[in-house]
């Protein structure tokens, strides 16, 4: 074999993955000129469909592109052989190449391993290769090669014995159902292994062969967890709709197949998704080996897989089955991270009105508004009569009874009807005025805690959203340390770099995972501080919808043109001075201190000449005696007694001295009075301030949006060029760590902008005592009209 060969060799399995057709071209004119020999390879399959023949396509051009100029491969459909699960077939299949001109035989499938496995002697080069699962084949797997003349085999790691262990850590199954394709039970040992297997495991199980997708759902009584330990010809749909049968049963699942199960909503797998490629590989470089003159007895049956559970986020929400943080290091997860369990989906608007209505915190802010108004009725109930009732019985000493002539019985009973009325009261009149003004300036409090519960809401939902990109940013950072760590076994592998790169990824995977983990139980924590303003349940399943601030409701009532003042420098400081002035007119901090100042000036001016001021009130009284009896019950002769008697006043009172207590209460009226004066002052310059800060916050955010957009777009350029010289060696792994580090980073600010944009915004609102997006159309546009106004008379 010449040099220019062996270089072929060496760069195209380098670049196998990227299928490089330059390759060919360039080697085509850098090798020296030979004649090739020609293989014609036939390939016997155990069954074949619309979905697996592109997968045939894809191995025969791996084969082309490595072995490339060495020999000339060709692949006659004639030796494409099918045995459909049939065990005599698939021997006439294998009969058929030894006797026809094909060159080498390659082998995949359970049958074809039964048939070609117990073969000592090999008349043609023979490759076995998939579904050669260790706890079942008959291989011999103390030996690093075959040994064996003319013959290769290619031993991967996947095994039922680990796929149930790790199965059984995820879900603590007891009654696992094992789905296998219905032509396997009859050839393969199936019942031995996994009687062995489960009952390692402590556990039970049911065998549910199949060759319909019906065979398995009308069979999945009495179990608690599903594994696909077959499968791999059933079609794409079959799969979903299996998939699908599972979550609506609440059943965990898990497949021996590869990871596109798991995102079509199988719960679990730990077969690597590059097993295929990685399988694919080995087979072209099998062959590419044979043909440079290696024999396949010395070649290396090991396939080293890195085994990874994949598991799918949405299922296990949706089926209930936690995820196992020990687990963590060694988890893919794919999914939308969406809650699809959530009970209810919210929008802004709708999250506000049911805080509103619900809120626990304005709940009772609202009765002290109530309260407030029964404090006015007791104040005005001063003005309302005063109508009493009383019954007296009396017994009088007899002796003196005897000598009262009647006048004072020894038995009586007398009833009475008093009735008081005021006319006119100084301190009454002060106290509905004052009562009125609290209730009012409590009226202003509930508005302002109103205010603040809409920000909280908004403020818990923006964060949710937050929290929900991040946990898809996170996802997508583990996918990519996933990639990188690819490029580095494919370095290391091509002598470009040394173990301690893979290494490194490995655990740079391991901590993205955890980031994202934590990500995840952030979003967790978010929901439950929305659903606390929103008084839901703790446990009840919630989540948010994606708002941008050009994009409907904010489109609606027209962010961008807030933006747009916001950019201009010439109406910034005018907008501001506007805002300010608009907040202290709407302020409900402001107006409670304006109710209460009012409240304070009425008590001083009760304490003051107000207290000379007399009152004034009716008093009437009706007397009856219903009985006499007993000594001097009788009158002496010539008196009349009155038995019903009545009397009325007016009653007329000015406070002269009360041991100084007007004055006393006058000056404290005054210090209050003071007090909150200082406090509005002190608001009133707590809205400018307010208002400024959060305006330059906007402002912040602003170019925030724009240059976090650049810093995105030029660190994932940045990034793909350190993978591409990474690939190459030209950088070492730090450099690409970095280029991935600035790359989350700038995704995670990017997806913050927006919403950091609209949270500041409201923030402006609350200050500002009012929020555009719950206003009318009406109403906004009589802001925007009073602002123009407003620079008029500016200029």
């Amino acid at each position: 074999m010449n040099t220019n060969s062996w270089n072929f060799r060496f760069f195209a399995s380098y670049f196998l993955k990227r299928k490089l057709p330059l390759l060919l071209l360039f080697f085509s004119l850098t090798t020296v000129a030979q004649t090739n020999k020609t293989y014609r390879i036939g390939i016997l399959v155990d069954k074949i469909n619309p979905e697996l023949s592109p997968l045939l396509e894809d191995l025969k051009s791996e084969i082309v592109a490595v072995v490339g100029e060495d020999a000339d491969i060709q692949f006659p459909q004639e030796n494409i052989l099918i045995n459909n699960f049939n065990l005599t077939l698939a021997q006439q299949n294998y009969n058929e190449l030894l006797s026809n001109d094909t060159d080498i035989i390659l082998a995949f499938g359970i049958i074809n391993n039964q048939i070609i496995s117990p073969i000592k002697t090999h008349q043609k080069p023979t490759i076995l290769f998939g579904a050669v699962n260790r706890d079942l084949h008959k291989l011999d797997l103390t030996n690093a090669t075959s040994g064996i003349e003319n013959f290769t085999y290619l031993v991967e790691s996947e095994s039922y014995q680990e796929d149930l262990k790790k199965f059984k850590e995820l879900t603590n199954f007891e009654n696992v159902g094992i789905v296998i394709d219905a032509p396997f039970l009859e050839i393969l040992p199936l019942k031995e292994t996994f009687d062995r297997e489960i009952a390692a495991l402590d556990s039970e199980y049911k065998l549910i062969p199949f060759t319909t997708v019906q065979d398995i759902t009308s069979n999945l009584d009495d179990i608690d967890a599903v594994y696909i330990a077959g499968g791999f010809f059933l079609s794409r749909e079959e799969k979903k709709q299996l998939a699908e049968y599972f979550i609506e049963a609440k059943l965990p699942s898990f497949t021996v197949n590869g990871t596109e199960d798991v995102i079509n909503g199988i719960l679990a797998t730990y077969q690597s998704d590059d097993n295929l490629d990685q399988f694919f590989r080995r087979i072209a470089l099998s062959i590419e080996a044979y043909v440079s003159g290696t024999p396949l007895s010395e070649l290396s049956v090991y396939i080293d897989y890195t085994p990874r559970l994949t598991m799918n986020y949405n299922t296990a929400e949706i089926i209930g089955v936690p995820i196992k943080y020990s687990l963590v290091g060694q988890t893919d997860f794919v999914g939308e991270f969406k809650n699809v369990v959530s009970e209810k989906d919210y929008d802004l608007l709708t999250a506000i009105n049911d805080a509103l209505d619900n809120n626990l915190s304005l709940g009772s802010n609202k009765k002290d508004v109530e309260l407030a108004l029964q404090d006015i009725k007791t104040a005005n109930s001063n003005y309302l009569p005063s109508l009493t009732a009383a019954g007296t019985a009396t017994y009088v000493d007899p002796d003196a009874a005897e000598l009262s002539a009647g006048q004072n019985p020894e038995f009586s009973t007398v009833g009475s009807i008093t009735l008081n009325q005021t006319l006119f009261s100084e301190a009454a009149n002060a106290n509905i005025s004052i009562q009125k003004n609290l209730q009012k300036a409590q009226e202003a409090n509930f508005n302002a805690a109103e205010l603040d519960l809409i920000f909280d809401v908004s403020n818990a939902y923006f964060n949710a959203l937050i929290l929900k990109v991040n946990t898809q940013i996170q996802s997508r950072n583990v996918d990519l340390t996933k990639r990188n760590l690819e490029i580095a076994k494919q370095n290391f592998e091509a002598g470009q770099s040394g173990k301690s790169d893979m290494l490194r990824f490995r655990s740079e995977m391991a901590q993205n995972t955890q980031s994202m983990i934590e990500a995840v139980n952030q979003l967790e924590q978010g929901f439950l501080v929305l659903n606390q303003l929103l008084n839901n349940p703790v446990d009840f399943e919630i989540d948010v919808e994606d708002v941008e601030f050009n994009e409907g409701i904010f489109k609606q009532y027209n962010y961008e043109e807030f933006f747009e003042l916001l950019d201009n420098p010439t109406l910034r400081e005018p907008f501001i001075d506007f805002l300010i002035e608009e907040a202290n007119k709407n302020s409900p901090e402001l107006q409670s201190l304006n109710y209460n100042l009012l409240a304070t000036e009425r008590n001083i001016k009760l304490n003051g000449y107000g207290r000379f001021l007399p009152t004034l009130a009716l008093q009437g009284q009706y007397s009856s005696t219903f009985n006499r009896s007993g000594a001097g019950s009788t009158p002496s002769q010539g008196v009349a007694l009155v038995d019903n008697t009545y009397n009325a006043g007016l009653n007329l009172s000015i406070p002269i001295v009360n041991q100084n207590l007007s004055n006393i209460n006058r000056q404290t009226a005054i210090i209050q009075k003071e007090q909150l004066e200082i406090n509005k002052n002190n608001v009133a310059l707590g809205i400018e301030v307010n208002i400024r800060n959060s305006i330059y916050n906007l402002i912040n955010q602003v170019s925030n949006i724009q240059l976090s957009r650049i810093s995105e777009e030029t660190a994932q350029e940045a990034l793909e060029l350190t993978q591409a010289s990474y690939s190459s060696g030209a950088v070492n792994i730090v450099q690409l760590l970095d280029a991935q580090n600035n790359f989350l980073n700038a995704q995670l600010a990017r997806a913050n902008a927006t919403y950091n944009y609209l949270i500041n915004s409201l923030q402006v609102e609350r200050f500002l005592g009012t929020y555009f997006l719950l206003n009318s159309e009406e109403k906004n546009n009589e802001f925007r009209q009073r602002f123009f106004e407003y620079l008029n008379t500016r200029n």
